[in-house]
C-alpha cells in the first residue's frame, strides 16, 4: 500500500493527478474506520505521512486552507494518542513540523554530495584562509633544474649555511605556508623531515651530501651544478644510486615500496596549473600565497637566522588573539510535558475554585508552552471542567476565549482539543454520561466567540460521525444566542446537512424528521415549506388563500430565493399533473386527450397571478421556475409533448419572459438532471423564439 501512495504522491507532485483526488486519498487515510481501533491504523498513517511529504506544499494553498488545517489538527490529535506506536506518532510529528516550517525539510540547505577537488581548495580557501596548491603536472621537464640562462635570477641558488634549496623552496607556491597547527604542507616542503635527509636540500651547488637512512629508503632525484659537466656527473652517480635502491627494494613489503619516493620527473621550479589562472579566476581563490603571508611575516631571503635558532620559515609575528567562549546564557530549560500538563491543571484549578481570570491568562503565558503544547493545554482546560457545574464549564470557556484574545492559542488548537477529548469519549461516558452535550456547550461557545466556524466543526463529524454532536453543537447556539443569527450563519457555512447524517438518514424525508426531532427545523424553512405548501393547495387550490397562506408563513427575505421558487412551481406543477391523471410511471408515448389538455391549461391560468406576483421582473427567478419545470418532466419520464405545452403556456400567459426562455438555454449548469432531453424538444420552439425576437428588433429599429 505504501508504494502505491508514493506512486500516487508523484503524480500528484507532477500535476498528473487532479487535486480533489488527492484530498479524497487523504480524507480516506484520515478517518476512522468503524470497528478498528486506533492502535490498527499505523499503516495509513504512515501513508497519510508519505503522500503529505509529497504533495503537501501543492496542496496548502489559500483556498484548501481549511481543509488542510483541518487534516493537521486530526494528526495532532491522533500524534498525542499513546495507543499508536512510537514511529508512527513520531511520522506525525515530522509531518506537522514540516508544514510549520513551510514545507522546507531540515536538511535541505546541508550539502553532503561529493565535492569536486578544486570546490575543496575554494572551500580552504573561503573558509580557513588557506591556500591548497595543485599538484604539479606530468610531462615537465627534468633538466628544469640545470643552471642556465632561462632561469631568472630570483630562482637562482643562494649559498647560506641553511644549504641546499631550503630557501628557495620556502617561498615557492609549494612549499608549507607558516608553521605550526593547521600547516599545509605539500611533498616538496623542506619543512618535512622525510625531505631534509635529501641531498638535493643538504648539498651545495654539485657537491654530494651522503643520503641520511630512512625508514621508508632513500630518495633518488636529480640534482643540478653549476655546469653542464658536473651535473652529468651527478646524474649517472643518481642513477647508479637508483639501481642499487631498486634491487633493495625488492626484498621490501609492497607496502613500504612508494613510500618516500620522489621521482626526478616530479620536481620542477614551475608553477602549478592553480597558479596560472587568467583575471576572470582569481577573484574564486582568494587569498592566494603571494597575498596570505604579508611581508612582515615573511622572512628575509638572504640573511641567516642566529645560531642556536631554528630557521623560521612563514611564521606569522603577531599570532591572532585568542576569543574567549561567550558566556553560558542562565535560560531555565523547557519543563517537561508532565511538567506542563501539572502547571496548567493547577492554575486552571485554581481558577475554577473562585482564582481571576487575569492572573490565570498570565499564569499560562508565563509557562510559555511550545507550540505543539498548547492543543494540550486546551484539552486540560476542558477535561479539567467537564464534571464540574455548568458555571465552571462556563467559567473555562471564558478562560479558553481570554487565551484566544491574548494570542496565546487559536482556533487549531481547539480543534485539536476538541477532536482529542472526543476520541476520549467512550471512556469518559462511563463516569460523565452526558459528555457529549457538555463538549457542544463549548465547541457553541467558540464558535460564538468566532473561535471556531462551523465549516471547521462540521468536517471531522461528517457521515454521522458521533452522531447527533453537530445537532447538539446547534442547539447551544441556538440556546445561547438566537434563531435568526445561527440561520443566517449555518447558510453562510454552506454546510450540507444530509452528511452530517448517518448514511441511512441521507434524505430529505428523514432529514427533516430528525431536524423537527431535535427542533432544528428552522435551519431548512424551504424544505418544511415544500412538505406543507402541496397540502395547502390540495385543500383550498384558489389563489388568494394560496398567496395568504405563503405571507403567513413565509419570511419575506426567501420570497426572492431561487429554492423557494423552485418549491412553488414544483408543487403547482404537481397539483395539475395529479388533477389531470398524468401520474409517474405512466406510458410517456400516449398522448393526452382533449379535454386533459384543456383542463391543464385552465389550471395553470388560475395560479397564474400567485407566480407572476413573484416572479414579476426576476429574470434568475423564472429561470429556476423553468429548471423546476425540466425536474418535473424528468421526473414523469418526459410525457410526450408536456415540457413544450408548458413552455408555450408559460409564454403565451406571459408568466415567463422571453428573455428569461434563452437564457435558460444558454445555461450550462448541471445542478439539475434532464437538460439535454429537455433542449432536444424544445430546441425548435426556442430557435422560433430567437428568431421572432430578431425580427421584432429590427421592425423597431425600421
Amino acid at each position: 500500500m505504501l508504494g502505491n501512495i508514493k506512486f500516487i504522491g508523484e503524480l500528484g507532485k507532477l500535476d498528473l493527478i487532479h487535486e480533489s483526488i488527492l484530498h479524497k486519498c487523504i480524507k480516506t487515510l484520515l478517518e476512522k474506520k468503524k470497528r478498528v481501533p486506533v492502535k490498527d491504523m499505523g499503516e495509513d498513517l504512515e501513508c497519510l505521512c508519505q503522500i503529505m511529504r509529497t504533495v503537501g506544499p501543492r496542496l496548502d494553498h489559500e483556498k484548501a486552507k481549511s481543509l488542510m488545517d483541518q487534516y493537521f489538527a486530526r494528526m495532532c490529535s491522533l500524534m498525542t494518542s499513546k495507543e499508536l506506536p512510537a514511529r508512527i506518532r513520531f511520522l506525525l510529528q515530522d509531518t506537522v513540523e514540516l508544514r510549520e516550517n513551510n514545507w522546507v525539510p531540515r536538511k535541505a540547505f546541508i550539502d553532503n554530495g561529493p565535492k569536486t577537488i578544486n570546490q575543496i581548495r575554494q572551500d580552504a580557501v573561503k573558509d580557513l584562509g588557506v591556500f591548497i596548491p595543485a599538484p604539479l603536472a606530468q610531462g615537465m621537464r627534468n633538466d628544469f633544474f640545470l643552471e642556465g640562462s632561462f632561469m631568472p635570477s630570483r630562482l637562482k641558488l643562494d649559498r647560506d649555511p641553511l644549504g641546499g634549496l631550503a630557501d628557495m623552496f620556502g617561498q615557492m607556491p609549494g612549499s608549507g605556508i607558516g608553521t605550526g597547527p593547521g600547516v599545509i604542507q605539500d611533498r616538496f616542503s623542506p619543512t618535512l623531515g622525510r625531505h631534509r635527509s635529501s641531498q638535493l636540500f643538504n648539498g651545495h651547488g654539485g657537491h654530494i651530501i651522503p643520503p641520511a637512512p630512512s625508514q621508508f629508503g632513500d630518495i633518488g632525484v636529480k640534482a643540478f651544478g653549476k655546469n653542464q659537466g658536473q651535473n652529468q656527473h651527478f646524474h649517472n652517480q643518481n642513477q647508479g644510486h637508483s639501481s642499487q635502491q631498486q634491487a633493495q627494494s625488492k626484498d621490501m613489503p609492497p607496502r613500504f615500496m612508494k613510500k618516500g619516493q620522489l621521482n626526478a620527473d616530479e620536481i620542477s621550479l614551475r608553477p602549478a596549473q592553480s597558479f596560472l589562472l587568467n583575471k576572470n579566476q582569481v577573484q574564486k581563490l582568494q587569498p592566494q600565497i603571494p597575498t596570505m603571508i604579508p611581508p612582515s611575516a615573511q622572512p628575509p631571503r638572504t640573511q641567516t637566522p642566529p645560531l642556536g635558532q631554528p630557521p623560521q620559515l612563514g611564521l606569522k609575528t603577531n599570532p591572532p588573539p585568542i576569543q574567549e567562549k561567550p558566556p553560558k546564557s542562565s535560560k531555565k530549560p523547557t519543563p517537561s510535558k508532565e511538567e506542563l500538563i501539572k502547571l496548567t491543571e493547577s492554575a486552571v484549578t485554581e481558577y475554577l475554585n473562585g482564582g481571576s481570570a487575569n492572573d490565570t491568562v498570565t499564569s499560562l503565558k508565563e509557562i510559555r508552552a511550545p507550540k505543539h503544547f498548547l492543543a494540550e493545554m486546551m484539552c486540560r482546560i476542558i477535561l479539567t471542567s467537564l464534571d464540574r457545574a455548568d458555571e465552571d464549564r462556563e467559567k473555562a470557556s471564558v478562560l479558553i476565549g481570554m487565551l484566544r484574545i491574548e494570542g496565546v492559542v487559536a482556533g487549531e488548537n481547539f480543534m485539536q482539543a476538541f477532536l482529542s477529548v472526543l476520541d476520549q469519549c467512550p471512556t469518559l461516558e462511563g463516569d460523565i454520561p452526558l459528555v457529549k452535550s457538555y463538549l457542544a456547550q463549548f465547541a457553541a461557545r467558540a464558535i460564538i466567540s468566532e473561535l471556531l466556524s462551523i465549516s471547521e466543526l462540521a468536517q471531522p463529524l461528517e457521515n454521522g460521525m458521533h452522531f447527533p454532536l453537530f445537532l447538539l453543537c446547534l442547539q447551544q447556539v441556538a440556546k445561547l444566542k438566537d434563531r435568526e443569527w445561527l440561520m443566517e450563519l449555518f447558510q453562510q457555512s454552506r454546510v450540507n446537512m444530509q452528511k452530517m447524517l448517518p448514511e441511512i438518514d441521507q434524505n430529505k424525508d428523514r432529514m427533516l424528521e430528525i431536524l423537527e426531532g431535535k427542533g432544528l427545523s428552522f435551519l431548512f424553512p424551504l424544505l418544511k415549506l415544500e412538505k406543507e405548501l402541496l397540502k395547502q393547495i390540495k385543500a383550498d387550490p384558489s389563489p388568494q388563500t394560496i398567496y395568504k397562506w405563503i405571507k403567513d408563513n413565509i419570511s419575506p427575505k426567501l420570497h426572492v430565493d431561487k429554492g423557494f421558487v423552485n418549491i412553488l412551481v414544483t408543487s403547482f406543477l404537481q397539483y395539475i399533473s395529479q388533477e389531470v391523471n398524468f401520474l409517474e410511471g405512466n406510458d410517456s408515448s400516449a398522448a393526452p386527450s382533449k379535454e386533459q389538455l384543456e383542463q391543464e391549461k385552465q389550471l395553470l391560468l388560475s395560479f397564474k397571478p400567485v407566480m407572476q406576483k413573484f416572479l414579476h421582473d426576476h429574470l434568475d427567478l423564472q429561470v429556476s421556475a423553468l429548471y423546476a419545470l425540466q425536474v418535473h418532466c424528468y421526473n414523469m419520464n418526459f410525457p410526450k409533448g408536456m415540457l413544450l405545452r408548458f413552455f408555450v403556456n408559460f409564454y403565451d400567459m406571459e408568466i415567463i419572459e422571453e428573455e428569461a426562455f434563452l437564457a435558460w438555454k444558454e445555461d450550462i449548469t448541471q445542478e439539475f438532471p434532464g437538460k439535454g432531453k429537455a433542449l432536444f424538444q424544445v430546441n425548435q420552439w426556442l430557435t422560433w423564439l430567437e428568431t421572432a425576437e430578431e425580427e421584432e428588433s429590427e421592425d423597431d429599429a425600421d
